[in-house]
């Protein structure tokens, strides 16, 4: 197995070999390979965290991402979702009404938990300005707002995540390659004892099973360093023995929230059920969903949109019989559990609060432990 690695760069998984399920990715193997979804970050980095600060002095390892879930405007053409709650210890503010309306209307946030407030209010600023009848001849909205606990490594206490962040992430939005590991709300987060955070993948279907594309987006902070598996194999005890001169996270075991795009023409309930079939991928990379922990997955398609004001009382959507949806089930486990690692691969060591270390996942390692297996599984199961 090739890797196209230079030395001291920090590439995604697929780069290293390592291939999860059989569906190929899409052109930039994440969640933008669905029309008209774009991503932004803030990411804020900064203080010396040498010592133990005042809730306020930092410091600083967080930030916001924002998920735009399809082109145009989705306040007054939403878009149809779903949504699944494996463990909820954590919060995706929004998702009661995702759920009962089949609906979402306003951008995605991902941030830490204590910014969440701020995060919102921000949102509501945000569409007020763009949509003044807000509130007004129209229906008020509740923004979207995921949060994971980054207080490991994030002075979170101290509120550094403001409105301005926000809006810019809102701003800077696009389509096309998404920047992955210590950035925006993955900023602080860390995976099964390494350095985690934002990672997404995608999955496109062959055109005899519909053609469709699936594109999954995490914020990843779960697990213990024992817990991680990549493609079946127990990277993370392999790896745990190598570490355990570090001081890791123990008293929390961390979250991760998901977010399913896809352009099969899906209808809230199938939403909801693909939504679960993510909890599958993230239990493939290790997960057993602890009792502290919260793994919220949320998912939308772009091909129906609803009006926020229509001519006529009926409204038609198309919609993909269900005897049809199992590869995309598929898709988007293989995806999740892809995202989980790209956001892995991707981020970089990193020091935080109390001189807290979070490392980077050795990818030469890496990569040695899954050829070394792979190599085994075919001489055992010879194609």
């Amino acid at each position: 197995m090739k890797s196209t690695r230079e030395p001291g760069v920090r590439v995604r998984a697929r780069d290293l070999g390592i291939r999860i399920g059989s569906f190929e990715p899409g052109r930039f193997n994440a969640i933008t390979d669905v029309r008209g979804v774009r991503v932004g970050h803030t990411t804020l980095i900064r203080g010396d965290a040498a010592r133990s600060p005042q809730p306020g002095a930092g410091p600083v390892r967080t930030g916001v991402t924002a998920i735009l879930p399809r082109s145009g405007n989705v306040y007054e053409a939403a878009a149809v979702s779903g949504g699944f709650v494996l463990n909820g210890a954590g919060e995706l503010t929004g998702l009661t009404q995702v759920m009962e309306w089949g609906l979402i209307e306003t951008p995605i946030l991902l941030t830490n938990t204590l910014s969440v407030g701020t995060c919102s209010a921000a949102a509501v600023e945000y569409m007020v300005a763009a949509y003044p009848s807000i509130g007004r001849e129209a229906d008020v909205i509740i923004p979207v707002v995921g949060e994971c606990d980054d207080s490991w490594l994030n002075d979170i206490a101290g509120g550094h995540v403001h409105a301005n962040h926000v809006h810019d992430a809102i701003e800077g939005a696009r389509s096309g390659p998404v920047a992955e590991g210590n950035v925006g709300g993955g900023t602080g987060m860390m995976t099964c004892g390494f350095k985690g955070g934002i990672g997404t993948s995608s999955r496109r279907l062959p055109e005899a099973l519909g053609g469709y594309t699936v594109g999954v987006l995490v914020m990843s902070n779960f697990g213990m360093r024992e817990d991680l598996r990549v493609d079946g194999i127990a990277v993370g005890r392999i790896l745990a023995p190598r570490f355990t001169h570090l001081e890791t996270r123990r008293s929390s075991y961390g979250s991760i929230i998901a977010l399913v795009a896809t352009d099969a023409p899906l209808i809230s309930h199938q939403l909801s059920r693909v939504s679960k079939r993510v909890a599958l991928g993230i239990g493939r990379s290790g997960s057993y969903a602890a009792h502290n922990s919260g793994e919220i997955v949320m998912a939308f398609s772009v091909t129906n949109s609803i009006p926020r004001q229509a001519k006529r009382s009926v409204y038609r959507l198309r919609v993909l019989l269900d005897a049809h949806i199992d590869p995309l089930y598929q898709a988007a486990v293989e995806a999740t559990e892809e995202a989980i690692l790209n956001a892995l691969c991707m981020a970089t060591d990193m020091v935080g609060v109390d001189g807290h270390f979070a490392p980077a996942i050795p990818l030469d390692d890496l990569r040695e432990i899954y050829t070394r297996h792979k190599e085994l599984d075919e001489q055992w199961n010879p194609v």
